[in-house]
């Protein structure tokens, strides 16, 4: 099965920095599409980063400029750069595969409040 563990998250100050970490196990990760997805309180879980194994990058308008989706094959992990967050980005974040997503994981919660 496949695995995936997020990390990295964690209270900030508006305009503050958190880097998330995403550690996939049990599948060859150089061969994955993967994304970054949050979930804020009350709403869906939305995508907010693609990136395809060629290291094509898509984001969602509120967060370019922003955020910046990587991935470091050799370590089998995903990250997401995150800069000048806002309250708004306030939600818990989750990693998978696309198009055919693995079941999710326990996410990390990232809180931007002063």
């Amino acid at each position: 099965q496949v695995q995936l563990v997020e990390s990295g998250g964690g209270l900030v100050q508006p305009g503050g920095s958190l880097r998330l970490s995403c550690v996939v196990s049990g599948t060859i990760f150089s061969s994955n599409f993967m994304g970054w997805y949050r979930q804020a309180p009350g709403n869906q879980r939305k995508l907010v980063a693609r990136i395809t194994s060629d290291g094509t990058t898509f984001y969602v308008d509120s967060v370019k400029g922003r955020f910046t989706i990587s991935r470091d094959n050799a370590k089998s992990t995903m990250y997401l750069q995150m800069n000048s967050l806002k309250p708004e980005d306030t939600a818990v974040y989750y990693c998978n595969r696309f198009p055919i997503f693995d079941s999710w994981g326990q996410g990390t919660q990232v809180t931007v409040s002063s």
